[in-house]
């Protein structure tokens, strides 16, 4: 789960983390009233669920209020197209007005789960901003990488031999010590997968300021944080991905043209790498679960279908809990309900699997059923070839 910056930067600031000034405004009118507040000079910042705005041009210093209207009327209902978002973009709904800040020094700072060692790990550089992707490629010797003992924590020394490692000393050093003790336990407690102040800057007053910062929040924890599902922005996700949720699905758009359900994300792993492997593309990640009903497996086949990208499905299921049966009598009623006509292939296995096969093949659907998963994903892209 992802949230805007400004969401972010009102978390770090109740962990004592400082931010800069700032007003979210959801019209132009508001852009101009809180530049003026921010005293004319001033920070405009689309709030898109995608990092790379500034190289496309959805941040701008302004000087005067004026001046902050004109952009924000420029940049409401505007599509951001940022290497994170894919060509379709984003459209900006919010956007951040914050105060400018005169910088002496840039540094990156972050804290992940490193999936490798199953710890969080502290990432921290010199050299932050906007091209700290070009840095870790071509200068990998400046990012720092320290991997936090879940059983000890993070410790002061720990932080402290960070934030020297980051060319600080006195008085901002201890700052920062301070500050990267406070987002360990801000990752901790508000149960992230991932927190990220890029740039965290020194201004030429000797300041230490989070300019920016990315929270995502661990899906799986959602239920311990009440607060979390109305900070969503439901305007920046796939309305199939919504609606998917509602079910307690398992879907992720994805650019091809091959509508994919499986039970197992495992299963759903491999089912989209032998897919490409004989040149097909899946339009979808489609995890409908071990223990599915017949209504959520009809639920995700409407799903499948509601996107216009889809030209075929090709589902794929191990009937371990999952009887067969079930799974077909589902894939029939939804595709009766929406008179589905595409080309669909059906591989299944495991419990009932002969009378999942034989009500498939009697319910006058344009469907075939696959051996295994090599013969039905060869079906699937012939069928579209």
């Amino acid at each position: 789960m992802n949230i805007h910056e400004y969401q972010a930067k009102e978390i770090l600031n109740a962990y004592g983390i400082p931010v800069p000034r700032g007003r979210v405004a959801l019209t132009s009118d508001q852009v101009e009233r809180a530049c003026k507040e921010m005293g004319g000079r001033c920070v405009i910042k689309a709030q898109i669920y995608a990092g790379g705005r500034g190289k496309a041009g959805g941040v701008k210093l302004v000087h005067v209020p004026e001046q902050a209207q004109e952009f924000g009327k420029e940049l409401f209902g505007k599509r951001l197209v940022t290497p994170q978002t894919g060509p379709e973009g984003l459209k900006v709904r919010r956007i951040l007005v914050e105060e400018a800040v005169d910088i002496a020094r840039e540094f990156y700072l972050s804290i992940t789960l490193d999936r490798e060692t199953s710890r969080y790990c502290l990432i921290a550089s010199a050299e932050g901003g906007v091209d700290i992707e070009e840095v870790a490629r071509k200068s990998p010797e400046k990012i720092h990488l320290f991997a936090i003992d879940p059983y000890t924590g993070l410790r002061p020394y720990q932080a402290r031999k960070i934030a020297l490692a980051l060319g600080l000393t006195g008085s901002v050093c201890e700052d920062c010590v301070e500050l990267i003790l406070n987002l360990y336990r801000c990752c901790l407690e508000k149960d992230c997968q991932l927190v990220e102040i890029n740039p965290l800057v020194v201004t030429k007053a000797g300041w230490l300021l989070a300019m920016d910062a990315k929270f995502t929040f661990d899906d799986n924890a959602v239920f311990r944080h009440r607060e979390y599902p109305d900070m969503v922005d439901y305007s920046q996700l796939d309305p199939l991905e919504i609606n998917a949720g509602k079910y307690d699905l398992a879907y992720i758009k994805l650019k091809g043209n091959i509508g994919c359900m499986v039970n197992g994300a495992g299963l759903a792993m491999a089912t989209l790498d032998v897919l490409k492997e004989f040149g097909g593309e899946p339009a979808n990640f489609l995890d409908v679960g071990g223990g599915a009903t017949r209504e959520k497996v009809a639920e995700a086949f409407k799903i499948i279908l509601e996107d216009c990208d889809a030209k075929g499905v090709f589902v794929n299921i191990f009937g371990g809990i999952m009887r067969c049966d079930i799974i077909a009598q589902g894939i029939i009623e939804a595709a009766g309900e929406v008179k589905c006509i595409l080309p669909i292939v059906v591989r299944m296995d495991g419990s009932k699997v002969e009378e999942g096969k034989k009500l498939l093949l009697d319910s006058g659907l344009n469907v075939q059923c696959a051996d295994n998963l090599g013969d039905g994903a060869a079906r699937i892209v012939k069928m579209l070839g």
